[in-house]
């Protein structure tokens, strides 16, 4: 059960985590995390988490797989892959997650190649900052609340995302 709500706060987190796409490629984006942590607790990392969750009886993964993918998020690689289109990413207007999941983010900051962000869902609110190194690779640190077991915990993590190529595969867009 801890794999799964660590997974659940990846997702809500994630919201975030893509939130700054204005001077990056579209394409195939990879996000593995690091640092995660849950009331000051480490939880373990990404590979030990998708290692976990490939190993899940088939119903309990298809659920999980199914739960990410409807906020556009497929697990792949190193970490959970995302599709950004030309047009998204031309306009500035990233659909981060499912638009009935009820999230908002909001950009609080732009200062050169750091942005600072903010962002609510009905079960997730926090902060972060993310940093562009160039238009194919990025890393955030988000830190905020969620609540996916009836009680608000405190939660913490660091993201790195690369541009894997142009070409999504089997990886849809948000729409």
């Amino acid at each position: 059960m801890k794999v799964i709500g660590a997974i659940a706060l990846l997702a809500a987190m994630s919201v975030a985590v893509e939130a700054q796409a204005q001077m990056l490629q579209p394409g195939l984006w990879e996000l593995t995390t690091s640092n995660m942590e849950v009331e000051g607790k480490p939880l373990p990392d990404m590979q030990l988490m998708l290692g976990q969750l490939r190993n899940l009886p088939p119903e309990q993964r298809a659920m999980m797989e199914q739960m990410l993918a409807k906020q556009g998020i497929t697990v792949g690689g190193n970490g959970i892959r995302s599709c950004l289109t030309p047009q998204q990413v031309k306009a500035n207007d990233i659909p981060l997650q499912d638009p009935q999941s009820g999230c908002t983010q909001r950009i609080t900051e732009r200062n050169g190649n750091v942005w600072k962000f903010s962002f609510t869902c009905p079960k997730a609110q926090g902060a972060g900052e993310a940093t562009f190194l160039n238009d194919r690779e990025f890393t955030t640190q988000v830190a905020g609340t969620f609540n996916t077991t009836g009680t608000n915990q405190r939660g913490s993590m660091q993201t790195r995302a690369v541009w894997l190529g142009a070409n999504c595969g089997t990886v849809k867009p948000r729409q």
